[in-house]
């Protein structure tokens, strides 16, 4: 089976690329540092998860601002737009901002993000990530995948250690600059085919495959009626992604353990991303810190009994804190 993004040389070498660690600062993280298949896809280290809930990036002692969401289930998402209901839809990050226009998905779109984010794999130009590649041990793979276009850019004698300092732009010529960017989008493509794929998307959970048994089915009629869950994490049709796609601000409480927030971060969420956008300012106040409802696929997911971290945050550390938070935000306080 292959995947619906691309095909399966894509995918395989997307995969090369979501857990090369060499295509960061120091050569120390890759997707999979933050996106781990045995964590649902999400970030593996209980000890971060039971805290703050971010992960550091390539360099020592920057934090990004929210837990990572799951990079599984995520290619189906819908290209970013505002719905005939007045609903924001769509896009990947929890606040939309990787909208799919760019690249056709929003999975490629976001693909594109984390190299260069300086608190994430921090690396200072594009044409760092497509010459690591170009210089590393699969880049026969890459060729098999997209053709040898990446073998003729002429970088810099300079480039591995330019790369290494920040603020820096990688002098190569013009139109080997226009290679670099038809190559970062490819390598993009690449992850979200991988991403798109059976390995990654199985669709092979007990739900899926097996039977539910009669306190799971008892569960899951809650979850269909009085619980209203599935409103926003749709659970009909074939394959549910347990998601709408939508942005709410459930009122989760601030984690005071991220490090965003001990520096006074406030976090607009959805509401953020549209002051980005001109078409979008005027409707951007009643759209802040509404965040991206995430697919429940993989959700308890762990290694063992590590903690997981839940909501955009980690505020959370169990579904039942999930789910009492659900039942009594609302209820008056005795």
């Amino acid at each position: 089976m292959q995947p619906t993004l691309g095909n399966a040389a894509m995918a395989s070498v997307g995969k090369k690329i979501f857990f090369d660690a060499t295509l960061s600062f120091n050569k120390n993280q890759s997707c999979a540092s933050c996106h781990d298949p045995a964590w649902g896809w999400t970030g593996p280290d209980p000890l971060i998860n039971n805290a703050g809930g971010v992960y550091e990036g390539s360099i020592t002692g920057r934090f990004g601002n929210r837990k990572p969401p799951s990079s599984a289930y995520a290619t189906p998402s819908p290209i970013f737009h505002l719905t005939k209901k007045g609903l924001f839809e769509g896009g990947n990050f929890w606040d939309g901002r990787a909208t799919g226009e760019k690249l056709g998905n929003p999975a490629a779109d976001q693909a594109q993000g984390p190299f260069l984010n300086p608190v994430e794999q921090a690396l200072p130009d594009r044409a760092c990530v497509v010459y690591r590649i170009q210089q590393g041990n699969y880049l026969a793979d890459y060729v098999a995948a997209w053709g040898s276009n990446i073998k003729t850019i002429v970088f810099p004698s300079t480039t591995d250690a330019d790369c290494g300092v920040e603020l820096t732009t990688i002098g190569v010529s013009v139109p080997d600059r226009a290679k670099v960017e038809t190559e970062y989008d490819n390598i993009a493509l690449s992850i979200a085919a991988f991403e798109d794929s059976p390995e990654v998307d199985p669709f092979s959970s007990k739900f899926d495959t097996g039977k539910l048994s009669k306190q799971e089915q008892k569960g899951f009629s809650l979850f269909r009626g009085k619980g209203k869950c599935a409103r926003c994490h749709l659970a009909s049709g074939q394959n549910p992604l347990f998601t709408d796609f939508t942005f709410d601000n459930l009122g989760v409480p601030k984690n005071p353990a991220n490090p965003a927030t001990m520096s006074g971060f406030v976090d607009d969420g959805l509401g953020g991303f549209l002051l980005t956008r001109p078409e979008w300012i005027d409707l951007a106040d009643d759209e802040l810190g509404k965040q991206k409802v995430p697919t429940l696929r993989n959700v308890d997911e762990r290694v063992g009994l590590g903690v997981k971290g839940y909501a955009h945050n980690g505020y959370f550390k169990t579904l039942w804190q999930v789910v009492h938070f659900y039942n009594t935000r609302d209820t008056k306080a005795t």
